[in-house]
């Protein structure tokens, strides 16, 4: 359960774009109950005293954010900085003209506003004037932005000052998916920056040209890259400066450095749209994954790189069913002993030592990143989650080249003689010794999900099973014939979950190879193989959906998705 989806529970777009008339502009109008948000630049399309109309339209859109204090409260989201949190908006589809190569900028808003209950984003009838919902003149009911079509937190270096992302769409048809990380951190801080949502809206060299009222200018573009035109401006040190006279005011922006060309239309789904996985949203990923190497513990090997000679062990303290906390405990210790001595001293362990020990074995081997326990005997582990705790460890290379086909990691409080210690589990391993190949292995798989139902309820969070053989496994039943069959763990794989009817990807592969990717959808594993967590609330109800995987293959250096599918259904 490496993702949670919070969808927007305020969204409105807002608009000085003329009515039909092209006299009148719709900056009372309010579209907050629409199914749509849009955002768009037109430029010339009427024309005055103050020269070709820019007409603009902009997004405002608000997340709960209470919801996510909560959450990260509750333990259900990571703390600061292990998570990621994805801004997400999806392409509505039309018939009119589509921008190309354009950038939207999206800024953190600095005042609170009203949704309101508008729905007419053609004629701009719906109007709020000075009643409750937003438009381009009014935050909120009787309360003016500072700067018509909103005021952002968009100057200044400190932590209360601007939060400014960008999203650049070649085509126009792209969903918007971008890592707003560091604001949301700011929002929840609880007093850094307030939760007034964000503003979406092209930037600022997109937007249309307006010089304004009044505004005249002479010779030249100055740098502008724009056609002569008449402007007052003058000089300072070089650089040309422009004065608006009378200043700028009302309705319009004062835009010299806009385009001359029009950005018409891009459009979003709102939060009222009736598509489920369309809705705009902030999700948050992160990766949870726990790689518990006890199935394929290595002696070290000289061969092998260091942080690949590390085996990575889990605890989990398990009582009437559910994880809980060692009461009063924050740090564990873990000791390997050699198998061979283990039979008559293994009631000594369980009850704690007093006497004679096992054989120890030294947790160390050559190499400054794997002397993690720099000659010990004894490693020391910590919980990562409620009742659950690791420890990484190393077995001398020495061991390999006599290796013992069984040792025991006891997990104790202190000292295995000191007065008073506490054994809390010993577990049993069987340590692999490191075999080269006389050729380069490509490695195919066959996958099951053992535990797969039929249906699932969308209050559900399963655990999911997985079985991995290689795919010519071929046992010689003439020499040995056995019902158990080698569960083979997958050191890096993925999963995604793609619904039926229509093959929309519900959540995609998250690998960690694009920025906006942690990870979130990697496959854990332990003793028992691999297997992974899932939010049935994240699916919407009453569709099949069908879970496939990825396995990345070293000799070849990329993903392979795997042929098995696995389908079940989601209902209320």
């Amino acid at each position: 359960m490496a993702i949670k989806r919070y969808i927007a529970d305020a969204d409105n777009t807002i608009t000085n774009a003329f009515n039909s008339n092209l006299t009148t502009r719709g900056t009372g109008s309010n579209m907050g109950e629409s199914d749509i948000l849009e955002v768009f630049s037109l430029y010339g399309q009427a024309s005055g005293s103050s020269g070709l109309s820019s007409e603009l339209s902009r997004v405002l859109i608000k997340f709960p954010v209470a919801d996510m204090s909560t959450d990260r409260t509750a333990g259900e989201l990571p703390a600061s900085g292990s998570v990621k949190w994805i801004l997400r908006m999806f392409n509505a589809p039309h018939g009119q003209t589509l921008p190309k190569k354009f950038t939207l900028n999206v800024y953190a808003l600095a005042k609170d506003w009203e949704e309101g209950f508008g729905l007419d984003m053609e004629s701009y009838s719906d109007l709020t004037n000075d009643g409750e919902g937003s438009n381009w003149e009014n935050a909120s009911e009787n309360v003016q932005w500072s700067t018509p079509g909103g005021d952002f937190l968009v100057t200044g270096s400190g932590k209360n000052d601007a939060k400014a992302y960008t999203h650049y769409f070649e085509k126009g048809t792209e969903d918007l998916e971008l890592d707003i990380s560091e604001l949301v951190e700011e929002w929840l801080d609880g007093g850094s920056v307030s939760n007034y949502g964000l503003a979406v809206f092209l930037s600022g060299t997109q937007e249309a040209f307006f010089s304004g009222s009044g505004l005249t200018v002479q010779g030249g573009d100055f740098g502008t890259g724009k056609p002569e035109i008449p402007i007052d401006h003058k000089e300072v040190g070089g650089t040309p400066v422009y004065t608006a006279t009378p200043a700028v005011s009302g309705n319009v922006l004062f835009n010299i450095t806009g385009s001359f060309e029009s950005f018409y239309t891009k459009r979003f789904f709102a939060r009222g749209s009736e598509f489920f996985y369309k809705r705009p949203c902030i999700e948050a990923r992160w990766d949870d994954t726990a790689k518990d190497d006890r199935g394929q513990f290595h002696y070290s090997s000289s061969m092998a790189p260091s942080q690949d000679n590390l085996n990575t062990l889990y605890f989990y303290n398990v009582v009437r069913g559910r994880l809980v906390n060692i009461p009063d405990v924050n740090n564990v210790f873990v000791t390997l002993f050699s198998g061979s001595d283990m039979g008559a001293d293994s009631t000594e362990i369980s009850g704690g030592m007093t006497d004679t020990p096992p054989s120890k074995l030294i947790l160390s081997v050559p190499g400054e990143a794997q002397n993690i326990c720099a000659g010990l005997d004894t490693a020391t582990g910590s919980a990562i989650s409620t009742g659950v705790y690791t420890c990484t460890v190393c077995l001398t290379a020495s061991y390999a080249e006599n290796p013992l086909t069984v040792i025991h990691d006891v997990w104790h409080s202190a000292d295995l003689k000191a007065a008073g210690n506490v054994t809390y589990f010993t577990g049993t391993i069987r340590p692999i010794v490191l075999q080269p190949y006389s050729y380069d292995p490509t490695d195919t798989y066959v996958t099951n999900i053992t535990n797969l139902r039929s249906s699932y309820s969308t209050q559900e969070k399963a655990r999911f099973r997985m079985f991995v053989r290689p795919r010519d496994w071929q046992p010689n039943i003439f020499n040995k014939a056995t019902q158990f069959i080698p569960n083979t763990i997958v050191n890096s794989g993925s999963y995604r979950v793609v619904r039926t009817i229509d093959d929309l990807d519900v959540i995609k592969y998250g690998t960690g190879s694009i920025e906006t990717s942690l990870r979130h959808t990697h496959l854990s594993y332990d003793s028992e193989g691999n297997y992974f967590d899932l939010d049935m609330e994240l699916l919407e109800p009453g569709y099949s959906y069908q879970i496939k995987f990825t396995y990345y293959n070293d000799s070849i250096g990329s993903w392979v998705e795997q042929p098995q599918t696995f389908k079940f259904r989601v209902e209320k």
